[in-house]
């Protein structure tokens, strides 16, 4: 469930690609502005202000790589970010609810949609849920979108660091029953929190294992 199962080796190795320099390379607003499909890459999603951009900077032990604010919406590109020429982290534009013209906000996620249908270097998406408040109706539509497109998707729940242990263990319970059924949901949950590097490890391990590198 929230142990991924890796050994000392991986955790190390995770940590040392890492530890290498991560920059952002571009954000695209539009399909034809995406970079050459060349690099394997893992997607981050949620719910707007679920803490997207605090999980990329807490991954690559940066704190300023991914813009963090909190103005929910604020991602209205899709944002890659390149660690050691070997991979990409995704960030998509949040969902839910922004502050933005309706117009404007259906034009952001529906490049998010796109980018998640049409990418064959994509290996995995990684969907953000707030402990704190689990699985929302609004969470339906994009993991109905990832079942139909066949994209793998897993469940990382954020800021564990606000509930306590037992409470953050039936988070994971309580959503990995939710989405036991869902064909392209990876069947463990993660739990991680950004502010406390709980889980980070882990991530790093599982993102190195599943696009194939080495540090």
């Amino acid at each position: 469930m929230s142990d991924a199962l890796f050994d000392d080796e991986q955790l190390e190795a995770g940590r040392l690609l890492f530890a290498r320099p991560s920059v952002f390379l571009m954000g695209a607003v539009n399909m034809d502005g995406l970079p050459p499909d060349d690099l394997p890459e893992v997607a981050f999603a949620g719910r707007s202000n679920v803490g997207k951009s605090s999980l990329i900077n807490a991954i690559v032990g940066q704190k300023y790589l991914a813009r963090a604010s909190n103005e929910p919406g604020r991602t209205r590109e899709v944002n890659f970010f390149v660690t050691d020429d070997k991979l990409r982290l995704v960030d998509l534009p949040g969902y839910g609810w922004a502050r933005a013209a309706k117009t404007e906000v259906k034009k952001f996620q529906n490049l998010g949609r796109d980018y998640l249908r049409g990418r064959p270097a994509l290996k995995r998406v990684y969907l953000l849920i707030d402990s704190r408040h689990g699985l929302k109706a609004v969470d339906n539509e994009p993991m109905d979108a990832l079942d139909k497109a066949a994209v793998s998707y897993q469940i990382v729940l954020t800021k564990m660091d606000k509930l306590k242990p037992h409470e953050a263990q039936a988070a994971a319970e309580k959503t990995l029953k939710a989405i036991a059924k869902r064909p392209a949901a990876f069947p463990r949950v993660l739990i991680t929190s950004s502010e406390k590097g709980v889980g980070i490890p882990e991530l790093r391990a599982e993102i190195m294992t599943i696009c194939g590198v080495q540090p």
